[in-house]
């Protein structure tokens, strides 16, 4: 069964065990997929990376509501009415 590889760098998990470290450098800052008898069991995502994703995924969401109130009344509200 083919599988989709989405990462241009690979590892096993044997080598991921052998070198943890390693295999996340070998990444150059991207994801590594981790296979698994050569089919893909996770991604290893470095933290920059994920804490990248994490707000992308923020902004599309707030974005998401933006679009959603659009057109909607605006109401004036003073900081002393708070």
């Amino acid at each position: 069964m083919a599988h989709q590889i989405l990462t241009t760098t690979t590892a096993s998990v044997s080598e991921l065990k052998r070198n943890p470290m390693g295999t996340v450098a070998a990444g150059e800052g991207f994801p590594v997929a981790i296979l698994n008898r050569n089919e893909p069991a996770f991604y290893c995502v470095p933290a920059k990376a994920y804490e990248a994703m994490l707000e992308r995924l923020e902004d599309l969401e707030l974005n998401a509501i933006a679009d959603a109130r659009e057109g909607q009344r605006v109401h004036k509200v003073s900081l002393d009415d708070l």
